[in-house]
């Protein structure tokens, strides 16, 4: 079987996706005109011409500017309906979503708007089509960690709507230990904990999201391979690492694609994953990222393959499921002999 095909072919989860960042274009200036917001943009090519990101940090001024757009729970309905079909037809069974609420109730859009939206979408994806889903709340780190308490309260009476939180955006100059109490506070309440780092950040973000803020998965974690002590510790713990390749390249976290530190990762045992982060914005879904490292790694089938199992290993999904899902990778397996 041909990689490709065999890629198209594998389930998978994808871990690391914002849902904000899954916001094609053709739907921005949709829900612009449809919320009677001006844009500084004309029609999709101009949108997509913006698209030359330097840094992390001039992809989060468009993705800020382009969310503005979401304002009613059909606007959050519809974002999330598009992702959910894109990534069905990618062989996707189980998604775990970054949303992040600061970003919308700070231009005065109400929680609830917000999370009923994705809700409905998700509810019925499920119920539809079997895809199932968990819904992770993410802080925005260039924010105070006050603030991260003040939405995490606002987000209590949901509480059986998300199974964790995350921290994202500006990495640089935001060290994990400024949500120490935050996420502690989160623990408590019996939440998953993941947290973007060693993206931009340093290794010492990597060991301050392990040991200060107790991480139970690390979402992309590249500079970790700098340090052997880090990668020693992750495979030993079964650390799950969210790498996004092309979002990687597109944010000049690495030079080239074959700089990926994908092959890397699966040599040293860790429990490296594939996903796509943003796909409107860095080039595609999740088989597009599995596509594009296998072909210039190069990667063998069984590593693939060992990416779609680290997929549901990774997940939060019940052991129950897990097993479900990688009964079934296995017989594909088994039948490329």
């Amino acid at each position: 079987m041909q990689l490709d095909a065999l890629i198209d072919g594998l389930p998978k989860a994808e871990l690391h996706m914002h849902i904000e960042g899954s916001l094609e274009p053709a739907m921005m200036l949709a829900l612009a005109r449809r919320n009677g917001i001006d844009l500084p943009w004309a029609d999709v090519e101009s949108i997509q011409a913006a698209y030359r990101f330097r840094n992390l940090q001039d992809f989060l001024d468009l993705y800020y500017q382009g969310m503005n757009v979401l304002r009613t729970p059909e606007d959050f309905y519809d974002l999330t309906a598009a992702y959910l079909a894109r990534a069905r037809a990618d062989g996707v069974r189980h998604v775990e979503l970054f949303f992040d609420p600061q970003g919308h109730t700070s231009r005065g859009v109400p929680f609830d708007h917000v999370i009923e939206g994705l809700w409905q979408a998700l509810t019925e994806a499920e119920r539809d089509h079997g895809l199932s889903s968990h819904l992770i709340l993410c802080f925005l780190r260039h924010l105070s960690e006050d603030d991260a308490f003040e939405t995490l309260k606002e987000a209590e009476p949901y509480r059986d709507r998300f199974i964790g939180v995350g921290l994202d955006s500006s990495e640089l100059g935001h060290p994990p230990t400024k949500f120490a109490r935050v996420f502690a506070r989160a623990r408590d309440m019996g939440l998953k904990l993941c947290a973007h780092a060693g993206e931009e950040g340093p290794p010492d973000y990597v060991r301050e999201a392990l040991d200060v803020l107790g991480i139970d998965r690390l979402d992309h974690g590249n500079r970790a391979m700098e340090a052997p002590d880090l990668i020693n510790r992750l495979a030993a713990d079964g650390i799950c690492l969210t790498v996004c390749p092309l979002s990687n390249l597109r944010l000049c976290v690495t030079d080239r694609l074959e700089d990926s530190p994908v092959a890397a990762m699966l040599e040293q045992g860790l429990r490296v994953t594939v996903n796509s982060d943003d796909p409107a914005y860095f080039g595609g879904g999740i088989n597009d990222n599995l596509r594009a490292v296998a072909r210039v790694l190069p990667l063998s089938a069984d590593q693939v393959i060992t990416l779609s199992r680290n997929s549901f290993l990774g997940s939060f999904l019940p052991e129950a499921e897990q097993t479900r899902h990688l009964a079934e990778i296995d017989r594909i397996a088994a039948n490329l002999g």
